[in-house]
């Protein structure tokens, strides 16, 4: 009886202390619901609305009916129109879009003689898109006058971009340098703080005259070194071992990740202000980590997901990433065609640095 008295008082205890734990509590109920909104709304494996250009060099009644159709399969989502086939190609470099349409100016001719009517430009960096495109080329277009059913006779013409092979290392290999480099920055920063505190430093850390600013600053720098080590041993295998290209510059790539490493880290720091233990901050950092792998169009096309997901896709720093490596280091695009996407990440880093630098308390408590 008096065991189980003491088993019930332990219990309790427990059960008070998670009470007092907001962010364990916070954890024992976001963590199932959010799974279940990201892989039961957020992740659609029915790709739509993949961002689409057309260049319609013919400009007649059956070629804009021909695009009419195209948006009507809902799989493309037509933006602005292009004049040729090498503005297509220059806005699959920059990551503008990922389909373009090209429709020569002989069209008509074509259709009637069943060859060839039109081309599709895709971004075949990632295999799932090339999947859907040919897909759309298998879908039955109606015209006014006659249907054509079979791909055969209808004679669109896929012409994959940046992976012909259609290898899925070269997709997965430039989104995992995000995962990584996300993970292990903003763990490292994430305990940063509150290893301190645990330890007992920080109160000699506080009778010194380094400002917040200084503290702050002073615990990212040194990791930044670390990432670099890491990016460059991850474009060493993936070259080595699976031959994933770098077709952009190299210190493109660098400066990107040095950017994105800023990012990570600065977001770590201020975990570390909010958590009180380790293992709060290494909880914080998985309840993150998991969206930034499911929401940033590694593994799924990021236009395809729903509206909502993509618009909590784009505050994450690893969207933004994943965007430049796969542009520079399979698209050969330039760090000035994706300056976006850079500037993105410099914002980030000094909003959430800033917050570090509010929250932290020069007090032990």
């Amino acid at each position: 009886m008096k065991s189980l008295i003491r088993l019930l008082a332990v219990m309790r205890k427990e059960l008070r202390q998670l009470g007092r734990d907001r962010i364990t509590f916070a954890m024992i109920v976001g963590i199932p619901i959010g799974q279940i909104l990201l892989f039961g709304y957020a992740i659609n494996t029915d790709v739509r609305n993949l961002s689409a250009a057309v260049a319609d060099q013919a400009n007649t009644h059956l070629s804009r009916e021909f695009v009419s159709n195209l948006r009507h399969t809902q799989v493309l989502k037509i933006g602005q129109p292009a004049e040729s086939p090498e503005e297509l190609e220059a806005l699959l470099r920059r990551g503008k879009i990922s389909v373009g349409v090209h429709i020569p100016h002989d069209f008509d001719r074509r259709v009637l003689d069943s060859r060839p009517d039109a081309h599709l430009l895709v971004d075949g960096a990632d295999p799932t898109i090339l999947g859907v495109a040919n897909q759309l080329v298998a879908m039955p277009i109606a015209f006014d006058t006659w249907t054509v059913a079979q791909p055969t006779q209808r004679g669109l013409e896929v012409r994959p971009y940046y992976n012909p092979e259609r290898r899925t290392a070269v997709n997965i290999v430039p989104g995992l340098i995000g995962v990584i480099l996300t993970l292990t920055m903003m763990l490292f920063t994430a305990v940063a703080i509150v290893r301190e505190r645990e330890r007992g430093n920080l109160e000699l850390l506080i009778n010194t005259p380094v400002s917040n600013t200084q503290l702050m600053v002073g615990k990212v720098v040194p990791y930044i070194g670390i990432g670099l080590i890491q990016l460059a041993l991850i474009i060493g295998v993936g070259k080595l071992l699976f031959n994933v290209p770098i077709r952009g510059s190299v210190l493109d790539l660098y400066l990107a990740a040095l950017a994105f490493i800023a990012a990570n880290l600065a977001l770590g720091l201020f975990i570390s202000t909010v958590a009180k233990t380790q293992f709060q901050a290494m909880q914080v950092t998985f309840f993150i980590l998991l969206p930034s792998i499911l929401l940033s169009g590694f593994i799924f096309p990021f236009a395809g997901m729903p509206i909502v997901a993509q618009y909590l896709g784009e505050v994450l720093p690893i969207t933004h990433f994943i965007r430049l490596t796969r542009g520079i280091m399979l698209r050969e695009a330039s760090l000035a065609e994706l300056s976006n996407e850079l500037w993105i990440l410099l914002g980030f880093t000094i909003v959430a640095m800033t917050g570090a630098v509010m929250r932290f308390s020069r007090r032990l408590d």
